[in-house]
This record gives structure tokens, C-alpha cells and sequence, in this order.
């Protein structure tokens, strides 16, 4: 090979990530639940607003069944029964650790009073 000639490596092969159409989905994290779009956790809006309505603070007593009622339309009782659900799943312990975490302690804890 002379100065004048250049040495023809091969380039490496790009390997990009595989993009998909709008509105469609492919994994778990995509796929939404029944209340909406799903989000980068595979959590739906609804179940996003439950996890961060219950990691507020509340002052009052009422003041959070009036946030529920309010804020996400549910009566408590679905609001709870909503929550316990998102416990289970890994998704939501992936969306807050730390508040899943809590809540699974609480309940393991009154499972285990009764």
C-alpha cells in the first residue's frame, strides 16, 4: 500500500433499534390497560394517578376520599380495590418502589393481625 492509497476497512454494521408504527404496540411496556394510554412502566394514566395519589400526604381525614372522588371519579371502594391490584404487579413496583414497597408491608402486616 503506497501513501496514496487508503486502507478500505469495513465499517462496522449499525444495528439501530427497531422503531414502531404510531398506535401500535409490541411488548408489555406498550400495551395499555382499560382507563388509557400506557406508559413508558406499562402503567395506564388511571393506574399512574392512583399510585400518585395515594404517595400524597393528607391532612384532613375526608380529604382524600374527596380526592378521589374528584380527581380519578371512583368511589373508595373501587379506588382501594384498584390499589390493592397495582400491588401485585411488577409494573407498578417498577413505576414507585418505594411507595409499592411500603404498601405491600402494610398489608402483609394486617393479613397477618387477623
Amino acid at each position: 500500500m503506497g501513501a496514496d492509497e487508503e486502507a478500505e476497512l469495513p465499517e462496522p454494521e449499525r444495528t439501530e433499534p427497531e422503531r414502531t408504527e404510531p398506535g401500535r404496540t409490541d411488548g408489555p411496556e406498550q400495551q395499555a390497560g382499560p382507563g388509557g394510554s400506557a406508559g413508558p412502566a406499562g402503567l395506564d394514566a388511571r393506574d399512574r394517578a392512583v399510585l400518585a395519589l395515594e404517595a400524597r400526604s393528607w391532612r384532613t381525614a375526608g380529604a382524600k376520599e374527596r380526592a378521589v372522588r374528584e380527581e380519578l371519579g371512583l368511589s373508595s371502594t373501587r379506588y382501594y380495590q384498584l390499589l390493592n391490584g397495582l400491588l401485585d404487579r411488577p409494573e407498578a413496583l417498577a413505576h414507585a418502589p418505594v411507595l409499592v414497597n411500603r404498601l405491600r408491608r402494610v398489608r402483609a402486616a394486617r393479613r397477618a393481625a387477623r
